[in-house]
């Protein structure tokens, strides 16, 4: 018989987070047992997943512990609270929680919404060179503002300008914090926490 999820749960998403109607970002993080490693790693990989094929999931990551230190970070992302509502109350998540109990000794649970997000996602533990993310940042603003100038910018130029710079800002950063940050910082992760 399956276990009804408790909404008390912090594992849960709570109802001020699931009525979010922005990004959400999750980070559950885990003391797991030095001869349990190998095993949680292929949990990790198993519950990231099945997070990944949900839907309105944005992206996860596996974040491992530093020198001296048994804590790991999952770190998953949803395109609104409700969708990580859904998949924090999923029989398939409650399965996999099942299974991890006698590998780590608990866990903690943060969430943040919003574009704060995508730059918290971007801050593991020993994150790399700051410059790495604002290169990043500034060139994904560059190539949306182009594209609006190019696009859009011809089309409203009757438009008085606080009209005009209003819809510029609400393209840049809806684009950016929903569309194209999200994305660059995956596909450029390994880049963005290297050391050097």
């Amino acid at each position: 018989m399956q276990r009804r999820p408790d909404p008390r749960d912090p594992a849960i998403a709570p109802e001020h987070v699931a009525g979010v109607a922005e990004p959400v970002t999750v980070t559950v993080a885990r003391d797991v047992r030095p001869e349990q490693r190998a095993p949680f790693e292929e949990w990790a990989g198993e519950i990231l997943g099945l997070a990944e094929r949900f839907p309105g999931n944005l992206g996860t990551s596996l974040l491992r512990p530093g020198a001296g230190s048994t804590r790991y970070h999952l770190v998953y992302r949803f395109s609104d609270g409700e969708s990580l509502a859904r998949w924090e109350r999923s029989a398939e998540r409650q399965a996999a929680l099942e299974r991890v109990e006698h590998l780590s000794g608990g866990a903690d649970y943060a969430r943040v919404a919003g574009l704060d997000s995508f730059f918290t996602a971007m801050t593991p533990p020993r994150p790399g060179p700051r410059w790495r993310l604002t290169v990043l940042t500034i060139a994904a603003v560059f190539a949306i503002t182009l594209g609006f100038q190019l696009l859009v910018a011809p089309h409203v130029g009757s438009w008085p300008l606080p009209l005009r710079l209003l819809l510029s800002a609400t393209v840049v950063v809806v684009l950016l914090g929903q569309v194209v940050m999200p994305r660059l910082t995956r596909w450029f992760g390994p880049w963005l926490r290297g050391r050097r």
